[in-house]
C-alpha cells in the first residue's frame, strides 16, 4: 500500500499544530477510511462508524504511550477498554485490530511530523 506516501502527503498539512495534541487519524487523515474495508478485522455489513470509537481510542492511546509497541502496551489497553462507557457494546476481541491500527497509524503521523516525545505513562 502506498502508506508511505500518504504520510507525506499528510505530513506538510501539520506543521502548526502544538506538540502534544491528540493526532485523530479518524478525522486528520484518510488512510483509515479509504482503507477499512480492507482491514482484515471488518466483518461483512460492518461500517467505518461502527470502528469509531475504537479509532479514537486507538489516538488517545498513542499520546500516552508515544514510541512503545502495541504489544507492549495491549493489555494495558484492553483492561481500560472494557471501562470505557463510549465503546458500546464492542468487546476488546471485536476493537483489538481497530485500535491496533489507529494507534500505529497515530505513531506514523506524529513521527511524519518530526515530532519525538517520550511517553506519558
Amino acid at each position: 500500500m502506498a502508506v508511505g506516501a500518504a504520510v507525506g502527503a499528510v505530513a506538510g498539512g501539520y506543521a502548526g499544530k502544538g506538540v502534544g495534541e491528540m493526532i485523530d487519524p479518524t478525522t486528520e487523515d484518510n488512510w483509515l477510511r479509504e482503507n477499512f474495508s480492507g482491514r482484515p478485522y471488518v466483518k461483512p455489513g460492518e461500517t467505518f462508524e461502527t470502528y469509531h470509537p475504537a479509532y479514537h481510542y486507538g489516538a488517545e492511546a498513542e499520546t500516552r504511550y508515544r514510541d512503545r509497541s502495541f504489544s507492549d502496551i495491549e493489555s494495558d489497553l484492553e483492561r481500560d477498554w472494557e471501562n470505557r462507557t463510549d465503546r458500546g457494546n464492542m468487546t476488546w476481541a471485536h476493537a483489538r485490530g481497530a485500535v491496533e491500527d489507529a494507534y500505529n497509524r497515530t505513531c506514523q503521523i506524529r513521527k511524519s511530523r518530526g515530532v519525538r516525545e517520550t511517553s506519558h505513562v
